[in-house]
């Protein structure tokens, strides 16, 4: 098999037994990448000199036995919101540009630490605040399945980088959905932990309650084996949890026998594409073939989920992003008059149309006379949603929903009418809101050649029922035979 072709986790047995050196390792992403950025853009920022001195280090430490973690010397990006020492972050957005920050994001580090290796920084939409991937400041990624569609958001760039082989894992965010849709348009594999599981430190934030940070592999294997190594509690994160256990890896296990899964009425309604509800309920045909018990159940609420996720997340919004005004870091006007205009001027040159939409929106919501309209009601509805999801985790292990309402649509096509776009994490955002875990893994391909993922969905706490389940539905191959049938990636149909 060509060595770009590997899992991570594949790669990192590789480069224990020593069939593959790390240098080989990291060269084979940048030849990918020089084959394959210049048309998908899937970076901001790529560091080679650094990452071949790095490999050359972590080569020793493997040789004497010092570093023996399963991802050792395996290539990583990282998307561009996560903090790393001395090396430019930027958020894809005009207004940070020059940042070099002083620190290092706990889950960047806990990675380092294990020997993994940080190729570049991955685009983004700007500040995490769209679903395409085409509201950076630095241009839009294309998918690498068809370069004519999106690859999703807010986390494209690590998911298409994934996708397209220029790196062996990556590291996304995940504030309603940004992991688990891209990770849906592009075919790859994506993990949403539970809130506080992964700590924040060093993850520019949006939305504060709503953020977290995962895992995007090629498989359920490579996910798993990540979470484990970037889970951890972290007394600099106030939102950290410390769980009694991290070996997700033992989670691994093709056994659904007895498991109940919950298929929610309300998911596969009017709105969802003929293909992907064909796809993902073939999903819980396979699992019900293995032992698993189907039922379908009124979830409600569907309809509050998404006004409620965006007055959240825009109010938090325009507090986190009040900080970014000229003064300290990133980028100033060139010409004003007093502080004032300074101000303005940075802001209104240095942000985005919508970025700027999701300000202007939650500074409404958190003024004088409409808080406790809207605000304080979202607050509320989110209580709800975690009351309905308490309710069906009463009776169900897993909650399986697609994970987007379509495939990868047409790049501009979203930006025409932002809330046709953020209708389109109508199946993710409840997630966020109750600080569930959840997983998304490709479950089938499109007339188009475009893939179809499916997202299943477990309590707090219980990433290992949510990866026993997707690594179980794995081993039915299902996608992968559909996939070398239909050509492949980059080969519509």
């Amino acid at each position: 098999m060509e060595l770009i072709k590997e899992t991570a986790v594949e790669l990192g047995k590789k480069i224990k037994c020593h069939e593959v050196s790390v240098k080989e390792a990291v060269e084979a992403c940048f030849k990918q990448i020089e084959q394959r950025e210049k048309s998908l853009n899937c970076y901001v920022s790529i560091q080679k000199e650094e990452a071949l001195k790095n490999a050359e280090v972590i080569q020793k430490g493997i040789d004497c036995g010092k570093l023996t973690g399963a991802l050792a010397g395996v290539p990583v990006a990282i998307k561009d919101n996560l903090c790393i020492k001395g090396m430019e972050t930027t958020c894809s957005s005009k207004i940070l540009q020059g940042f070099y920050p002083a620190y290092t994001a706990t889950a960047v580090e806990n990675l380092i630490k294990e020997g993994a290796i940080v190729i570049g920084k991955t685009n983004m939409d700007e500040f995490a605040m769209g679903s395409t991937t085409e509201t950076s400041y630095y241009g839009a990624t294309k998918n690498p399945w068809n370069e004519e569609h999106v690859p999703g958001g807010s986390s494209g760039g690590s998911c298409a980088a994934v996708a397209a082989e220029e790196c062996f894992f990556s590291l996304g965010s995940d504030t309603g959905g940004s992991i688990r849709q891209p990770s849906s348009f592009c075919g790859v594999t994506g993990l949403k932990p539970t809130y506080g599981t992964v700590s924040r430190y060093g993850l520019i934030a949006y939305a504060s309650s709503l953020d977290q940070i995962g895992p995007i592999g090629k498989d359920v294997t490579d996910c798993a084996t990540i979470l484990e190594m970037i889970a951890s509690y972290d007394r600099k994160d106030s939102t950290s949890i410390k769980r009694n256990a991290y070996d997700f890896t033992s989670a691994l296990v093709d056994d659904v026998k007895g498991m109940k899964v919950g298929i929610p009425k309300d998911y596969f309604a009017n709105g969802l594409e003929d293909e992907v509800r064909e796809k993902v309920l073939n999903v819980a045909k396979e699992l019900e073939k293995k032992g698993a018990v189907i039922e379908e159940f009124e979830l409600s609420l569907i309809d509050y989920a998404i006004p409620a996720y965006y007055v959240i997340a825009c109010a938090e919004a325009s507090s986190n992003l009040a900080r970014f005004d000229g003064v300290k870091y990133g980028y100033r006007a060139k010409e004003f008059e007093g502080l004032h205009e300074m101000y303005k001027k940075t802001r209104s040159e240095g942000f985005g149309s919508e970025v700027k939409r999701r300000i202007m929106l939650g500074s409404f919501a958190l003024s004088s006379g409409y808080y406790d309209a809207y605000y304080l009601k979202a607050l509320k509805t989110k209580a709800l949603i975690k009351e309905a999801f308490d309710k069906a985790f009463a009776k169900y292990d897993i909650i399986l929903a697609p994970a987007a309402p379509t495939t990868a649509p047409k790049l501009s096509e979203s930006l025409v009418d932002p809330i046709k776009m953020y209708l389109g994490d109508i199946y993710t955002v409840s997630v966020n809101l109750a600080g569930l875990p959840a997983v998304c893994l490709p479950c089938g391909i499109d007339k188009k050649g475009l893939p179809i993922g499916v997202q299943m969905i477990g309590n707090c706490f219980h990433e290992h029922t949510i990866i026993r389940a997707a690594y179980s539905f794995e081993q039915t191959k299902t996608f992968y035979q559909e996939k070398e049938l239909k050509g492949g990636i980059g080969h519509a149909v």
